[in-house]
Order: structure tokens, then C-alpha cells, then sequence
């Protein structure tokens, strides 16, 4: 067995690139490997100069291998015993005799077949076919054409390492009058070993680069990285905020990584911390500390990652400390310069923001946010003092939009928005929902705690999704340019996990009408046929995926293609919830495939009656002096038990007590269709079969307050 290795030695790559690439080539090497029956053990190692792949335990040749290959038919492949030019050409094509071909018997009938032996190639031959195609099929945002030739890749690739054992394996890439040839030279540290080096075999790669001064275990270098932070940060005697997505920027930004230490002036502590971790963060890179690890306060101090000589740390930090000065001293006059006036004189600016071009400011979406949220408000019976504050909450939630600080630092909006209010003497409550109404801002994001924040948030995202449907703008396969699935998404997160009794089939509704005073030539039904039924389908993926309820169980919930069970979704999210939940949970207890059978016999049957799926009552529709057999007047006398029972709980939301009810009612309903008791439903007696249809007829109805039993998969 031998080994190989692979390394591609390219001009800085972005580090979300290298992220991408070791993914993919973790998935592409083996996959194209195994292809060809070639046993492996792939390791991926990147650094921003390089992507690098070591295989070992590789074959040095293939194995033969027996293929049987089929043909056309037997029927066009023999005529009266002869063979037709369809053998021949078949035979021909597969380079064998004639005479060689076998016929074999299919499920589709008689076919011709070879049997073929494929020698085995040498590995070597393979692994030059395959490389470029590991290297030009990586997929990437930013691909660029460097010097005169059609190849694209994220930078200029400047050097090849192609190592079979110790032996260079060749291989050149061509682009253009750019070509880099496979050797076994390699570049390290630019700084601490600008001398290149050269690599025997893969067993001595990471080693050999180590003592250049590159470590090209980017895992390694994550580790390391969060060693030298953590001490760092407490020889400063505080904590730092290790920040996942800048920590796997910052390991494919180094080669050798030091902690450094930065400082800025301690006057800069008086504003917000965010301001701060944003500057240092989203803007430089940097690491803050802070005094405690319940990190709410700040030291003047940061830690940056360098890819320099550690000898000239203190020149960097300084170099550093600079950069992020002038970036506070930015934020500090940004922060005076807001607060001279309160937040509510920043909301005639938002005139002059617009949301979207056919939908005017954002003042005017700020204006419907209100309405949005006063309606909101209204369904869930608020008292006033709650309303007052959603409806001041709802009016402000912009308008840090056109202050200096947000204009500068755009990741800053509501957060800035809530320190002015704070200032202004509004509310911790206004203050609050004003950044808050903004969560979840991705699928990581912690969702609005707050009933204020909640509602405007909600009255936010309805307005997005009602605006930018009406103008016809819908998400089509991944492209959704306005994030409106997961506004819904989080319309329904929010409502599911603060017990938000709203109604969404009403405000939508109701908001679309009001859309119209903006676009005239809408069409109201449409619109709102299309939001429900992008809801519906947000609910279904939140069920399955985020809920864990099994796909049967939520078309049972949700209906396929029933308008009464949409209907029910939209109107009480909750409800919906609870019932897909609780559907799932008597699956896997065993409950739910007692009654199952009994259920869907009934409800099967009850589908060729005309009984309206909403009646409960069996005295309105069951005529008692048509019973035959005693099995009908047991189902009845259990309907008349079961009714009370069922309104309980719909009003309760207890379906336990709904399934308990039934199951009494199963013994009965089995001896209706079985045994010495049993009817024959479809009697010749039209008035008969239409009453034993109707006692089924409610048997489903009642099982429909739950689900439909219909759409359940035994």
C-alpha cells in the first residue's frame, strides 16, 4: 500500500473559501476514490496558502474486475437463431466475439448478456485524471481568472506538491502561458521562513511545514488559537468572548497564529458594549475581554489574532491599537451626536429611507407596523397600559435606522435603538421590544422575550410578507432574496413559543385588504390564497423538522388539500401545535394504534354519506326507530356520551380525554362491522344505509376534532 499527497499552493484564499473547500474535498476525494475501488484514508488539511489532501493506504493498482454488461432483447437480438446487427454491434461495441454473448432471463423477459473482465489500472494513472478535477470542481462565491487563461479559481494558483511516496507524480496545470508543474517544493511562513522547502514524501508533510513555521492542521490551529486566548485574556485578569464564526475566520486567516494583546483608552468604556464588540469584532477582527464571565462589562483590552513575527507583538498591538481607537473615536462622536435629540425626532428622516421602490419609506412601514401591531393587540384582549406600549414600541422600532451610529455600524440597528429610548426616558419595556423585535435574526438567534417585543415582530414580518407577496415577488427554490420564509418561520416560532393565541388566517386577511389602498390592482383573494398557503407549508416544515412529528402525522393535522384543516391551522397556531405534538406522542406510546383501525374503517366508509364534517350531535341526524341490530344503538348511546366529552376538549386543548372517549367507544363500533351483531352499512334501504352512514359519519367527525385519521399511514 503507499501514499499520496496533494498540495495546491495558491495567493491568500478568503477564509470562508478554505471553510467550503476542506468540506467538499472531505466529501469528493473519497467519493471519486471509491469510484474506483480504491481503498483509502483521506486527511484534509488547509491553511490560507494551501489546500492540502494526504491518502493513505492506497493500492498501487486496481484490481481486475468482472463486469456482466446487458444488451437489447433477445427478441432483437436473434432472428430464427441468427444473430441480427443488433448483436453484432453490441458485441462489436464491447470488443468481444459474437459468440461470446449469453442469453439470460429477466423480469422483463429474455435479454443478451456479457461477461466481461476489466484489468485493473495503476493508481498512479488514476490520481492524474482525478486531481484536476479535485481542484477546478471546487465550488466557491468568487471564482477569477488569473493571467491569460479561461481557469477560475477563488486566487492564482502559484505551486503543486503531487507526492506518490517519494516520488513526484506529474501533473501540470495550464492556463494559458501559466503553467505550474508538480514538484515536491513547497512555500512556508512568508515572514519566519521565507525560504521554500522541500517535502520527501507525505509522511514527513506536516513536519516539514511545521519547521517552516506553517501549521497545516487547521484543527490544531483552533486549539491553539483558543489556548492562547483564554490565557491571554487572564493574564489580563479578565474572560474573553471566543465568537464561533470570527474564531473559523481568524484559523483560516493564519499560518502561525500568536495572541496579541491590544489596549485602547479607558474613556471609550462609556459606551454601550456593543458599540465596542461591534467595532471589534464585526470591523477588526479582534477579541474583547471583559471583567467577568458574566461579560457585561468591558476592560480596554483586545486580543487579535497575527499571522506575524512574535518577536514585533508589542508593533503590532500598538499598530493595532490605533486602528481601533480611531474606530471608537468614530463611535464616540457618532454616540454624543445621536443623543442630542430623543429617538421620536429621528422618525420624519425615515421619509427619506425607502423600504422598497413600489412601496414607498419606511416611515410609511413604519406607519403599518403600528396598525400591524394595534390589530394584534385587539385579538389577544391587551389591557391598556400593554397596548399603549406595543403601540410606542411599534412606532419607534426604525427609527435608529437614520441615526449617525446605525448609519456607520448597520449591525447596530435596535440595539441602538433601545439605548436611545433608554436615554430618552421611555420605558424599559418600549426600550426593550425595540431590539428585540428584531430576533430571531437566523435560525441560531434566541426568539423576543418580551410580549411587546413579540407583537411588533410579528406586525414587522406580516407586513414584509404581505408587501412583498402583493408585488409578486415569491420565493422560488433557494432564492429568496427578502428572507421571507424565515419571517414566517419565526411568526410561528415566536406565536408557538409564547402562547400567542392569534389568529393568523384573520390578520392576514385583514392586512391584505389594507395592502390594497397601496396597490390597487391586486387581487385580495389571490393574495391571501397565496400566504395561507405558504404558512401551511412553513407549519409543515416546522413540524417535521424542528418538531420531530413523523410526515403522516402532520398531513393528518394539517390536511392535504382540505380548506377546513387550513383553515384551522391559520386560525389557532397553538391548537395546531399541540395537536400534531400529541398525535405523535400516542404514536409512540402505542395509544394511537388502538383506536386507529376502528377509526379509519369508519371514516372510510362515512366518506360515501353526505354528513357535514362539522356535526357532532347524533340526535340531529340519526333517526333511532330505523335501528335494526342492538351494535347501532350501542354506537349511538356511545356518540351521546362521546359529544360532551369531545367539546371539552376542543375547548381545553386535553385530546387526551378526546382519545380516552373513543377508545370506550371502539368495542361497540367493532361489533357494528363484525360478529353476530354486525349490520351491512350500504343497506338496499336508502333511508337505513344514509343513518348508518351518518353513526360512522360522526364517529369521523369526532376523531376530525384531533385529526384526520385518513391521512395516517398505519
Amino acid at each position: 500500500m503507499s501514499d499520496f499527497l496533494l498540495e495546491v499552493g495558491t495567493e491568500d484564499l478568503p477564509a470562508g473559501f478554505v471553510s467550503d473547500a476542506i468540506r467538499q474535498w472531505e466529501q469528493m476525494i473519497p467519493a471519486s476514490l471509491a469510484a474506483e475501488a480504491l481503498t483509502n484514508d483521506v486527511q484534509i488539511y488547509a491553511t490560507p496558502r494551501r489546500l492540502s489532501a494526504i491518502i493513505t493506504n492506497l493500492p498501487d493498482r486496481q484490481v481486475d474486475r468482472v463486469e456482466e454488461i446487458k444488451g437489447p432483447p433477445a427478441a432483437a437480438a436473434y432472428k430464427d437463431g441468427v444473430p441480427t446487427p443488433a448483436a453484432v454491434g453490441f458485441a462489436k461495441k464491447q470488443g468481444v466475439d459474437v459468440a461470446s454473448l449469453e442469453l439470460r432471463p429477466t423480469d422483463k423477459g429474455e435479454f443478451i448478456f456479457i461477461t466481461k473482465t476489466i484489468a485493473g489500472r495503476d493508481t498512479q494513472e488514476i490520481l492524474t485524471e482525478l486531481i484536476p478535477q479535485w481542484i477546478f470542481k471546487l465550488e466557491g462565491k468568487r471564482l477569477m481568472r488569473w493571467a491569460n487563461g479561461e481557469l477560475k479559481f477563488p486566487r492564482p494558483i502559484r505551486w503543486l506538491v503531487t507526492l506518490w511516496n517519494e516520488t513526484i507524480l506529474p501533473i501540470e496545470i495550464v492556463n494559458g502561458e501559466d503553467i505550474v508543474k508538480s514538484d515536491r517544493i513547497s512555500q512556508t511562513h512568508r515572514v519566519l521562513h521565507p525560504e521554500p522547502v522541500s517535502v520527501v514524501s507525505a509522511a514527513q508533510y506536516l513536519k516539514t511545514l511545521a519547521d517552516g513555521f506553517v501549521n497545516v492542521d487547521q484543527n490544531q490551529r483552533k486549539a491553539d488559537i483558543q489556548q492562547q486566548i483564554q490565557a491571554a485574556a487572564t493574564k489580563m485578569g479578565g474572560v474573553a468572548e471566543i465568537y464561533p464564526d470570527l474564531l473559523a475566520e481568524v484559523v483560516n486567516l493564519v499560518e502561525y497564529p500568536t495572541a496579541v494583546v491590544g489596549k485602547f483608552d479607558d474613556e471609550f468604556l462609556a459606551l454601550p458594549p456593543e458599540v465596542i464588540t461591534t467595532v471589534m469584532v464585526t470591523h477588526q477582527r479582534y477579541f474583547p475581554i471583559f471583567t467577568d464571565v458574566s461579560k457585561q462589562k468591558l476592560l480596554p483590552h483586545f486580543i487579535t489574532i497575527s499571522n506575524g513575527d512574535p518577536a514585533k507583538s508589542k508593533i503590532i498591538a500598538a499598530g493595532n491599537g490605533r486602528v481601533v481607537r480611531a474606530r471608537l473615536a468614530d463611535g464616540q462622536y457618532f454616540y454624543s451626536a445621536d443623543l442630542a435629540q430623543p429617538l421620536a425626532d429621528y422618525l420624519p428622516k425615515l421619509e427619506t429611507v425607502t423600504f422598497q421602490a413600489d412601496l414607498g419609506s419606511v416611515k410609511l412601514k413604519v406607519d403599518r407596523i403600528v396598525t400591524n401591531a394595534n390589530s394584534i393587540a385587539t385579538q389577544l384582549n391587551l389591557n391598556p397600559a400593554q397596548c399603549q406600549n406595543i403601540s410606542r414600541a411599534a412606532l419607534l422600532s426604525k427609527a435608529d435606522l437614520v441615526t449617525q451610529m446605525v448609519g456607520e455600524f448597520p449591525e447596530l440597528q435596535g440595539i441602538m435603538g433601545s439605548k436611545y429610548a433608554i436615554a430618552n426616558g421611555e420605558s424599559t419595556e418600549v426600550a426593550t421590544a425595540i431590539v428585540e423585535h428584531y430576533l430571531p435574526r437566523n435560525a441560531e438567534d434566541s426568539l423576543p422575550q418580551t410580549l411587546t417585543g413579540q407583537i411588533v415582530g410579528i406586525a414587522d414580518r406580516l407586513d414584509t410578507l404581505v408587501c412583498i407577496f402583493g408585488l409578486g415577488m415569491l420565493p422560488t427554490g433557494s432564492s429568496d432574496p427578502f428572507a421571507l420564509r424565515r419571517a414566517a418561520n419565526a411568526i410561528v416560532n415566536i406565536a408557538w413559543n409564547a402562547n400567542l393565541g392569534i389568529n393568523l388566517e384573520q390578520l392576514i386577511t385583514k392586512i391584505v385588504t389594507e395592502f390594497q389602498h397601496i396597490r390597487t390592482q391586486v387581487n385580495p383573494a389571490e393574495l391571501t390564497q397565496q400566504l395561507q398557503d405558504f404558512f401551511v407549508q412553513r407549519l409543515r416544515n416546522l413540524l417535521q423538522e424542528d418538531k420531530h412529528i413523523d410526515y403522516d402525522l402532520v398531513n393528518a393535522v394539517l390536511g392535504e388539500n382540505d380548506p377546513e384543516y387550513t383553515q384551522r391551522a391559520l386560525t389557532d397556531l397553538l391548537d395546531t401545535r399541540d395537536r400534531a405534538v400529541f398525535l405523535q406522542q400516542i404514536r409512540d406510546n402505542g395509544t394511537l394504534e388502538n383506536i386507529y383501525a376502528t377509526v379509519n374503517r369508519s371514516s372510510k366508509l362515512a366518506a360515501q354519506g353526505n354528513l357535514d364534517t362539522q356535526q357532532l350531535a347524533p340526535t340531529q341526524v340519526v333517526q333511532t326507530n330505523l335501528f335494526q341490530k342492538s351494535s347501532e344503538q350501542s354506537v349511538y348511546d356511545g356518540l351521546i356520551a362521546l359529544e360532551p366529552q369531545t367539546k371539552a376538549a376542543q375547548a381545553s386543548r386535553n385530546y387526551q380525554q378526546l382519545i380516552d372517549a373513543l377508545g370506550q367507544l371502539t368495542p361497540a363500533i367493532s361489533s357494528f362491522f363484525d360478529g353476530e351483531d354486525s349490520v351491512l352499512v350500504m343497506d338496499s334501504n336508502p333511508e337505513i344505509k344514509t343513518n348508518r352512514l351518518n353513526l360512522l359519519g360522526l364517529v369521523r367527525n369526532h376523531a376530525r376534532v384531533l385529526a384526520d385519521f385518513g391521512s395516517i399511514v398505519k
